[in-house]
């Protein structure tokens, strides 16, 4: 199977579980029930308005929640059936399996909250399952949540504030093909490498030994949790103090894991790394700005009290 065949038949398979109902998180009402009692009232609204690390609460705390919730969704993923949900049964999923669909709906879910629970804005709000953005981003989930070279790089890249801006300046479409498709082609890949739209099932338990013999009945808790903590670490690095040197190094990283990857990526970030690097280089010392407006004293370009006044600024430096 060819790697846009891959990328086919998991986006497929994503949108399909996309249907199911309860698999899409609100998240609102998440934030709402996941923070309620762990702080104040205010505190929620804050949340739910900025995301809970912008609203100031511990980032400590969101990931002593974040573990917590994982042992809850794991606990709760053992003999879960959502295909029972599927309105007119399995036929709106065409030959994917029942078990394939109940493992991707919890891994889907838990995805979305665990994001919620660290910033993430609102995947959704007027976008479909359809969404190119919104079956990237979660197919990047997947990837880091199956342990896919170079797909935590790429979160922590999409989700620092570091590359936001210059990201923001991007059209969607330039950004779906630029930025996303290549990780999103090789987590696909990885993934999907023995799938077939007839029998995923079989394919993914050669492809994944992890998971494959937990796909039948439903999941259990030695294959979820570890693949919810794999998530929640890399949601807490990229929320963390993440500086422009981790930055640096992921981009690098990703340039190394995805093939390809370099032309692309380089001409992106460019901007961002010029933006961040260019400040260190341009400041100057208390001592150097001071020799700088004496200079321009000597010039006539600024007057004697202009420049006592800048030097005892710097000199409280």
């Amino acid at each position: 199977m060819s790697a846009q065949e891959n990328t086919s038949a998991l986006e497929t398979i994503v949108i399909n579980t996309l249907k199911v109902p309860g698999v899409k998180v609100d998240r609102d009402s998440f934030l709402t029930a996941i923070l309620s009692g762990k702080v104040s009232h205010e505190d929620v609204l804050h949340a739910l308005e900025k995301g809970p690390i912008e609203a100031g609460i511990s980032i400590d705390l969101l990931d002593k929640l974040a573990k917590s919730h994982i042992e809850k969704r794991t606990l709760q993923s053992t003999g879960m059936s959502f295909a029972s949900g599927i309105p007119g049964g399995l036929a709106m999923a065409a030959t994917i399996p029942a078990d394939t669909l109940q493992f991707f709906g919890v891994a889907l879910r838990l995805a979305q909250e665990l994001a919620y629970l660290f910033g993430h804005k609102d995947m959704w709000g007027d976008q479909g399952i359809h969404s190119e953005r919104v079956k990237s981003e979660l197919i990047i989930f997947l990837g880091v949540m199956f342990g896919v070279a170079g797909a935590g790089s790429a979160l922590r890249i999409l989700s620092s504030k570091i590359a936001q801006q210059t990201l923001k300046k991007l059209p969607q479409k330039a950004l779906t093909k630029t930025v996303y498709y290549p990780i999103v082609k090789k987590v696909a890949t990885i993934i999907g490498v023995k799938i077939t739209k007839n029998s995923f099932a079989k394919g993914l338990s050669k492809a994944i030994p992890l998971i494959g013999g937990v796909i039948s009945g439903g999941m259990t808790y030695a294959s979820m949790k570890p693949m919810g903590n794999r998530l929640r670490n890399e949601l807490y690095v990229a929320s963390n103090n993440y500086s422009f040197n981790d930055f640096k190094h992921d981009v690098e990283n990703l340039k190394k894991e995805v093939i390809d990857v370099e032309p692309i990526l380089e001409a992106e970030f460019e901007e961002i790394l010029m933006a961040n690097e260019e400040p260190t280089k341009q400041k100057l010392s208390p001592a150097d700005e001071i020799l700088k407006f004496k200079n321009l004293l000597d010039l006539g370009i600024i007057t004697e009290e202009e420049f006592n006044q800048k030097k005892a600024e710097y000199l409280k430096m």
